[in-house]
């Protein structure tokens, strides 16, 4: 059975692997895009959103969301990704638009039909989805769970503290964390452990006309090191399908909301102070040899 799924995202060069991922993937559903400010400005996220649809030729939504987190001040990373968002590759200007209601609306109103529960996957900030979760409670019986890349217990990489995604947004952070959904965190303890390595890449560029684009948006990454590239994003798909490549632990995990630490992900790691509640599955290692396996063939098999 195939899983549905609704990417939330700021694509951004991992995310614009992840969402080609998903694309393609024969036994993921994609419902719906939707985007917001992040890696760039939402205008951006959603432009190159919509340039990767019409790049695979796909009959998928995208919904324009938040241009700004709920109350912290924007901070993008195009340092990282490029003025773009997807540097590196000469991509057509897209002809697809996005849809006339807002991410927020597009969200609901795709939960709400949907016949099954939903798998929502974000990559960005959390900000929609805490919008989505204020105004719009009844959606939470129809989400399956939340696959969220962002956190980490312990290296950051916006500060020493803190993950990109949740400093973004960390008051949204924390509305994700604590809605009760269950909630697996895809956070810096994996994603920088996992990396795609140059050897992948180098064979991913020989993969036809996707593999070409991949590769090219790859290696404008500056998010690398001599064990490869952090495509932290795309490993949200991985968990998706093979879970039994990660270890995980259960953790009650809070979100520092103010103070140098503020985007913090601080985890109750010996169970001290919430008396045996855990509100997240935290990925805590991968098996990298099997994460770069599976990118090769999800490219080879599904992308041709």
């Amino acid at each position: 059975m195939k899983h549905k799924i609704i990417l939330d995202t700021d694509p951004g060069i991992d995310d614009a692997v992840m969402i080609s991922t998903a694309l393609n993937e024969p036994n993921l559903d994609v419902a719906l895009i939707t985007t917001v400010a992040g890696n760039v400005t939402v205008d951006k996220t959603t432009k190159n959103a919509l340039t990767l649809v019409d790049f695979f030729n796909k009959n998928v939504p995208v919904a324009a969301g938040a241009s700004e987190p709920l109350l912290k001040k924007f901070e993008d990373a195009a340092r990282i990704h490029g003025e773009s968002g997807m540097a590196g590759y000469d991509f057509p200007t897209p002809t697809s638009r996005p849809l006339a209601k807002s991410a927020v609306q597009a969200l609901r109103d795709t939960i709400m039909a949907s016949e099954e529960p939903i798998t929502l996957i974000p990559t960005g900030a959390y900000t929609n989805i805490a919008l989505l979760l204020r105004e719009y409670p009844e959606v939470k019986p129809k989400i399956k769970e939340i696959i969220a890349m962002g956190g980490t217990l312990g290296r950051g990489n916006m500060t020493s503290a803190a993950e990109f995604n949740v400093f973004t947004d960390p008051h949204a952070a924390a509305i994700v964390y604590n809605s009760g959904i269950p909630l697996v965190m895809v956070g810096l303890d994996v994603t920088l452990t996992g990396r795609i390595t140059d050897e992948t890449t180098a064979k991913v560029a020989k993969l036809g006309r996707a593999g070409k684009m991949l590769s090219a948006i790859l290696g404008h990454d500056f998010d690398h090191d001599e064990t490869g590239t952090a495509v932290h994003d795309l490993q949200t798909i991985f968990y998706l399908l093979h879970p039994e490549a990660f270890q995980t632990k259960d953790l009650w995990v809070d979100v520092v909301l103010s103070g140098p630490a503020i985007g913090e992900t601080v985890a109750d790691i010996r169970g001290a102070y919430h008396n045996g509640k855990t509100n997240v599955k935290v990925c805590v290692d991968i098996d990298t040899k099997a994460f770069n396996e599976w990118f090769l063939t999800e490219v080879s098999d599904n992308m041709q």
